[in-house]
């Protein structure tokens, strides 16, 4: 069965709108992919043990773009690989995951959806496969809003191999991290520098506002100022420092030896951690 799935903008706001090429019509045999009261109104796997007490398929492991976050700029697309290890008696034929961003099933705003109709099936043994998909996001299009950083729900799906077809589907099997591109410079000041003198080291960290697709200093937000000596290949902390209402970062520091200054960022749930490249200070 047939299905693409597409956010509309009504009346203001936003509906998930689930289009189905009816049963008869489908043709690849795949897995059941939902109507619109399926897809997000029951829960698939309660409809299916609902029918039946028949077997389930079991997902045991679900992978989205290899454990990292999903981190969006401004503009561009990212496409990223997603699989998932299910098993049944019968062995497993299809699989589906979806990315979708909502308080519940009846506010939803947001949905990234594989590019395949049929995930890639590859057996590990006559019960078990691993299955992928991809999925590409149009930053620009898909991420129209800056609350939609954060958590996301992962939709985990895999059909037996057996005569029924019989399927698993759950719109909540997991969670990932959808973030906004972050930036940060760093500058030391004056350079070179007598030993024991004061240096000034600046910064700004930023990150992609979606709304208004440029990048906006992140305010409040603590950073560590650290260094490396010349010859090492280690950062120590010196102090932290918060950014102000623009996002810029001001300390200053004594002078002692050759080495490099950066300020680094931990990150939030909405934003990814980032390091400023070093800045190096000649010390006379």
């Amino acid at each position: 069965m047939r299905i693409r799935t597409t956010v509309a903008a009504v009346s203001g706001g936003l509906v998930l709108a689930a289009l189905a090429v009816p049963v008869a019509q489908a043709d690849d045999g795949g897995l059941h992919k939902p109507t619109a009261a399926e897809r997000f109104g029951v829960s698939r796997a309660a409809m299916s043990a609902a029918a039946d007490d028949a077997e389930l398929p079991v997902v045991s492991k679900v992978t989205v773009n290899g454990g990292k976050s999903i981190v969006a700029g401004t503009t561009g697309t990212k496409t990223f690989a997603v699989s998932l290890t299910a098993s049944h008696s019968a062995g497993i034929q299809d699989a589906y995951i979806d990315l979708w961003h909502g308080r519940d099933h009846a506010h939803v705003d947001g949905v990234f959806a594989p590019n395949e109709q049929n995930a890639t099936c590859t057996a590990v043994n006559a019960t078990t496969s691993t299955c992928k998909l991809t999925i590409t996001v149009d930053f620009s299009r898909e991420l129209y809003m800056n609350s939609l950083a954060g958590t996301w729900h992962v939709t985990a799906a895999a059909m037996a191999a057996d005569e029924a077809g019989t399927d698993y589907w759950n719109d909540f099997y997991g969670t990932h991290k959808v973030q906004r591109l972050s930036k940060l410079t760093a500058n030391a000041s004056p350079e070179p520098v007598k030993k024991g003198k004061t240096i000034t080291v600046t910064g700004k960290l930023t990150r992609a506002n979606w709304e208004t697709r440029k990048y906006a200093g992140y305010t409040s937000q603590p950073a560590k100022l650290q260094f490396r000596k010349k010859d090492s290949d280690t950062y120590t902390t010196l102090k932290t420092v918060k950014t102000n209402n623009k996002g810029d970062l001001k300390t200053t520091v004594k002078a002692t030896v050759d080495g490099f200054f950066r300020w680094s960022f931990a990150g939030t749930s909405t934003t990814p951690a980032v390091n400023a490249a070093g800045d190096f200070v000649d010390v006379k």
